[in-house]
C-alpha cells in the first residue's frame, strides 16, 4: 500500500506537468543483505523541471515550484510530504534530479523483506506480528482518529486502515467529543495538539458520556516527558504513542487494547 502510494503520487504528478514526451517508471536493487533489498524507484519525466532553488522546498507540505505553477497546474505540494513520510517508514528516502525546461527524475528508496525469507521463517502467519493478528482478529472495527495536521492524517489513516480498521476522522477535539458521543468506538486515537479543544480536554469530556467510561483513549503526541505522558494519564487516557508514529509500536499498541475485554 505504501509503495502503491508514493508511485500514485509521483507518477501523478509526472503526467500532470509533462505535455509532450514521455514518462518512464524504473526500479533497480541498490543494495542487497541476506534478508533483505534496499530497492531504488525512479519516476522520470521529460516535463518542466524544477530549478535548484524550488526543489529545496518541494519536500514540505502545501509547497509547490512556486505560485505561478500551483496557478496553473493546480495541488498544494502535499503528496510529495506524505511520501518523503511514507519512504523514511519503509527504511528509506527520497529526492529530485531536475533542471528547469529539461524534465525531472524524482527517486526513492525502501528496504524489503525477501520472499524466501518470510515463506522459510517457522512462525505461522496468524501469530506472526501484532499487524497480522489485528487483520485477522479485529478487520472491520471502528475506531477514531483525533488528528488536524494533515500530514498525520494521511499517513496514520493509511496505517489503521492497512489493517482492516474502519476510521473516522475528527479534525478538532469538539468534533471529536461530539463524534464519541454518537458512536461507541473500539478505540479512539487522540493527539495532544488540536484545535479549539485539546486532547486532554477532549478526553475528560469524552470520559463524562455515559458508556464511555472504558473506551480505549491512546495518546499521540511529539512529546516524550514524562510529565506530558503523566498528563494523558490523568486526562484518563489508557497508553501513549509518541511520533513520528513507529508502524510496529502502534500496530502491538492497537493490539494490547482492543485485546481489552
Amino acid at each position: 500500500m505504501r509503495l502503491g502510494q508514493i508511485l500514485l503520487n509521483l507518477t501523478g504528478n509526472a503526467l500532470k506537468f509533462t505535455t509532450q514526451g514521455s514518462v518512464s517508471i524504473r526500479v533497480q536493487i541498490s543494495e542487497e543483505r541476506p534478508a533483505d533489498l534496499l530497492l531504488r524507484f525512479d519516476v522520470s519525466d521529460t516535463g518542466i523541471g524544477i530549478s535548484p532553488e524550488d526543489q529545496k522546498r518541494l519536500f514540505t507540505a502545501f509547497e509547490q515550484a512556486n505560485g505561478a505553477t500551483t496557478r496553473q497546474y493546480g495541488g498544494t505540494g502535499l503528496g510529495l510530504a506524505i511520501s518523503k513520510r511514507l519512504a523514511q517508514m519503509m527504511g528509506g528516502s527520497i529526492g529530485i534530479e531536475s533542471e528547469p525546461g529539461a524534465g525531472s527524475d524524482f527517486w526513492f528508496t525502501a528496504r524489503l523483506l525477501k520472499s524466501e525469507q518470510q515463506a522459510a521463517a517457522p512462525v505461522l502467519p496468524s501469530a506472526s506480528s501484532a499487524e497480522t493478528r489485528i487483520k485477522l482478529c479485529y478487520s472491520g472495527a471502528r475506531v477514531l482518529l483525533a488528528e488536524d495536521e494533515p500530514i498525520n492524517q494521511e499517513v496514520s489513516r493509511g496505517l489503521l486502515e492497512e489493517v482492516g480498521l474502519v476510521v473516522d476522522l475528527a479534525e478538532d477535539g469538539v468534533v471529536a467529543v461530539n463524534m464519541a458521543k454518537a458512536t461507541n468506538y473500539a478505540l479512539i486515537l487522540m493527539d495532544m495538539q488540536m484545535p479549539i479543544l485539546d486532547g486532554v480536554a477532549a478526553c475528560k469530556a469524552i470520559r463524562l458520556c455515559p458508556g464511555r467510561e472504558k473506551t480505549p483513549i491512546l495518546a499521540m503526541t511529539a512529546n516524550a516527558f514524562e510529565e506530558d505522558r503523566q498528563r494523558c494519564f490523568e486526562a484518563g487516557m489508557n497508553d501513549h504513542i509518541a511520533k513520528p508514529v513507529d508502524p510496529d509500536l502502534l500496530f502491538e499498541t492497537l493490539l494490547k487494547w482492543l485485546n481489552q475485554p
